[in-house]
């Protein structure tokens, strides 16, 4: 393999494997301001158990994505110098803002939430919690923009002496319509994520009969935030697309394994194609529909993979501008997939739940434990097509991956960090686990007083 290739496979493990701590992070911290926020106002004690239970996996959760975040600035730097100093200007604004505006609201005020029960007035400690939520999301929304801007770049110009991107509308890069959408589609998809984890550790402790008026409660809240964000997932998703038709033409057409512009154009619910994905083999179509969700006309017209393949060589010059069709199109039905099943089974589970009724059937409670993966493995798959979709590109348009790669660094070097990288993730992951099973399975704290925070409850 190349330097290239090794440098690929590195920063997918080490990106994939932060990004299964980030949804979580942003959707438990606002099912958790939530709780704190029914606590607060009706004096439940089921509240405020729900609050502290989910509180510790929000903060187990949270330290393991910090840490892993931090590799990720580490890579740009040695793996990707090229890449680094051609958008350095560009990636520097939002970037800055995350780490000096948006990473220190989250945890200067998750430490406040953290150390001050009982220190801080009830309104103020519930301020904490709703403004670490906050700063979680406004985090996510810096990195979307600087990642938006390799997908679609806007507010730059390059500068003719260095052959770099230079900045020249902030503004641009943060209200860019790619960084918008993508933001509300990994917001709902992290509530989503949120959902399940509520619906499994519930499930878990209803299972074994304890605790049910704290679990009953989260059970019911995990299923109605997995059918509502299942469906906000689904239409950002669906603007997205229409983003994606307009903006990067190759990565819409590869998603449907499209060869040959269509007017109207079917949506594909299989296609085999060659090994190299050059071309199609056999196909089961559905009529109009690719075009009704790339155009929102059941005649638009939707470019194939040979006629913008042509294009790209006509604009930017001889090249290979297709990316790895197999994995572009099984990666995005795989995504929309699971997000459905995960939206069905939170339909599913309310009619079950309906009137206080808590599921007698085993099959629920195995399918709810089961059903928290699949979020997980959507946003993965949905990662890999984002970011394998744009390929050959870094930053569309304008940089190649293989123009972007350090060109002082060995495949040997490169070998070697992965391998300590993965070493070091997988006692990380074991630990995480062996901490939020833990916790999941001694279920929720004693018996609280209404008017009690119980400040011990957070030591472990």
């Amino acid at each position: 393999m190349s330097v290239l290739d090794l440098a690929r496979w590195q920063f997918a493990i080490t990106t994939i494997y932060h990004f299964i701590f980030v949804p979580l992070t942003i959707g438990l911290s606002l099912v958790v301001a939530g709780m704190q926020t029914a606590w607060h106002r009706s004096r439940n004690s089921a509240y405020l158990r729900m609050t502290i239970f989910y509180g510790k996996l929000f903060l187990i959760n949270m330290a393991l994505g910090v840490v892993t975040g931090i590799v990720q600035e580490f890579q740009f730097g040695m793996n990707w110098s090229q890449y680094s100093r051609f958008v350095g200007n560009i990636f520097g604004a939002p970037l800055a803002m995350e780490a000096l505006l948006a990473f220190f609201l989250e945890s200067t005020f998750v430490g406040l939430w953290v150390f001050g029960w009982n220190k801080l007035s009830p309104r103020v400690h519930l301020a904490t919690i709703w403004l670490t939520a906050a700063g979680t999301s406004l985090s996510a929304y810096f990195i979307l923009a600087a990642n938006s801007w390799m997908q679609h770049p806007v507010g730059y110009r390059i500068d003719p002496a260095t052959h770099r991107a230079v900045l020249t509308s902030i503004w641009a890069v943060l209200t860019n319509s790619t960084a918008i959408d993508a933001w509300l589609h990994v917001f709902f998809a992290s509530v989503l994520t949120a959902a399940v984890v509520l619906i499994g550790a519930s499930a878990w402790n209803l299972a074994r009969g304890a605790f049910t008026d704290v679990f009953r409660g989260s059970l019911r809240l995990g299923l109605s935030l997995a059918l509502a964000a299942g469906i906000a997932v689904a239409v950002t998703g669906d603007v997205q697309a229409r983003l994606m038709d307009s903006q990067q033409p190759m990565k819409m057409a590869a998603a449907e394994a499209l060869y040959d512009t269509a007017s109207p154009a079917p949506f594909s619910l299989l296609t085999i194609g060659n090994l190299n994905g050059q071309r199609q083999l056999w196909s089961v179509k559905v009529p109009y529909l690719l075009s009704l969700i790339a155009t929102l006309n059941p005649h638009g017209t939707v470019q194939g993979i040979n006629n913008v393949e042509k294009a790209y060589e006509k604009r930017y010059g001889p090249g290979n501008y297709r990316p790895y069709i197999p994995v572009t199109y099984w990666s995005f039905r795989v995504m929309i997939g699971l997000g459905l099943i995960t939206a069905l089974f939170g339909a599913i589970g309310l009619w079950l739940t309906r009137r206080r009724r808590v599921p007698r059937a085993r099959w629920f409670y195995r399918s709810a434990m089961g059903v928290v993966a699949l979020p997980y493995l959507a946003s993965t798959t949905g990662w890999l097509f984002t970011e394998m979709g744009r390929q050959p590109w870094t930053v569309f348009g304008v940089l190649q991956t293989s123009a972007s790669v350090s060109t002082g660094v060995t495949g040997s070097s490169v070998i070697i960090s992965m391998a300590a990288y993965t070493l070091v993730y997988a006692a990380l992951a074991a630990i995480a686990l062996r901490l939020a099973l833990a916790h999941i399975r001694n279920g929720a704290p004693e018996e609280a007083g209404p008017q009690a925070e119980q400040a011990p409850a957070f030591s472990y």
